[in-house]
């Protein structure tokens, strides 16, 4: 019984809990269910995301439960955690999906490293500049940051995972750039991760596959028939949905789209609810990061703004790119649309990253009693 109550949050608290976040997320998984049963014309798939959903929201209940600062303690060894999962996934657990060695599969279950490895790093990254007061600039505390940074995304680089790659430095970038990182240090990152991606691409960790994958949406023409049919299938899926789209249930075109329940739902969804259904879900995603900015900024601390910026950027560089690549403005990658896509490890972790910044948000107040 005394577990029990241990397991209650405080009424006080709930007051200050903004449960419109989660209702704009759970609008959004439910959206993606229904493109999803159409993507894979049966309630497998959809069953499992709800499963997913409802796990997501249980672990959103059990951070609540426990004041964020207490996850700063434990910062460390949630950091180190990830990095252990990326090892494992890298050099032990070896399995090659779409030419990238990026997943741990045991049996039927299939986690994703990188997703929990990403949330690691936003932690580790908030505690250090909470302990720094912010001081970002100075040259000894901006390269332990860079350090816990380049960590994780090495491990990445090497699966090679480019789609998480980008996630994971657009979350430092825009980390960095909130907390105050001069401008010129900024500029001068970005050049050295162009030569580093550029280094990264002429040497043997870039696969062929990959190289013709990030560069087919500049003219998908050109290879119809490997790299750029995906996209030239997704580009036809959206236009035939015009304005309005097809109904549910009615596309035909988006059936022609590899992955299109995961990376390419948005193809699915162009087809079947047109523009209109487009911009719904642009708008449930702006009303989401506009609840999620208020958050940020009302928070008591340094280690709670962090938190939240750092799932902000993953938020909007994921949203950005899974669309954008749909349409041909964006390499292709395996990133998902985030609470929309199918995918177990993608949507905890978005729920988690949710409850983390939900946390910050209701104990916004130094003093809540």
């Amino acid at each position: 019984m005394k577990i029990l109550q241990n397991l209650k949050l405080n009424k006080k608290l709930l007051r200050e809990l903004d449960y419109s976040v989660i209702i704009y997320a759970i609008c959004i998984v439910i959206f993606g269910c229904l493109n999803i049963y159409s993507a894979t014309r049966g309630s497998y798939y959809p069953k499992l995301q709800v499963a997913w959903m409802i796990l997501g929201l249980i672990t959103v209940y059990l951070i609540l439960i426990f004041d964020y600062i207490l996850i700063k303690n434990y910062a460390i060894i949630i950091y180190w955690a990830g990095i252990l999962l990326l090892i494992i996934g890298d050099f032990v657990f070896k399995t090659i999906t779409n030419g990238a060695n990026s997943w741990i599969k045991i049996g039927s279950i299939a986690i994703q490293p990188s997703e929990f490895a990403k949330i690691g790093m936003i932690i580790i990254l908030a505690k250090k500049l909470d302990d720094m007061e912010g001081k970002i600039n100075d040259p000894k505390n901006l390269f332990i940051l860079i350090f816990y940074a380049a960590v994780p995304m090495l491990l990445i680089i090497i699966q090679p995972d480019m789609g998480m790659t980008m996630v994971s430095f657009f979350i430092v970038l825009g980390i960095f750039y909130c907390i105050g990182l001069d401008q010129k240090i900024i500029i001068g990152g970005i050049t050295s991760i162009i030569l580093l991606i550029v280094g990264v691409w002429n040497s043997p960790i870039m696969k062929t596959y990959w190289k013709g994958r990030l560069t087919s949406f500049l003219s998908p023409e050109q290879s119809e028939l490997t790299y750029g049919l995906q996209l030239i299938q997704s580009k036809l899926a959206l236009g035939s949905g015009g304005v309005l789209g097809r109904g549910f249930g009615k596309g035909i075109q988006f059936n022609s789209v590899p992955e299109n329940h995961t990376d390419f739902i948005f193809a699915v969804l162009g087809e079947e609810w047109g523009l209109v259904g487009g911009l719904l879900l642009i708008l449930l995603y702006g009303l989401l990061i506009y609840k999620l900015i208020k958050i940020a900024k009302n928070s008591k601390d340094v280690f709670g703004t962090v938190i939240c910026v750092g799932f902000i950027s993953n938020l909007l560089f994921s949203i950005m790119q899974n669309i954008g690549m749909t349409m041909g403005l964006m390499p292709i990658t395996g990133i998902t649309l985030p609470f929309m896509s199918y995918g177990g490890s993608s949507l905890l972790t978005a729920f988690m990253s949710l409850g983390l910044v939900l946390n910050v948000g209701m104990r916004k107040k130094k003093i809540n009693f």
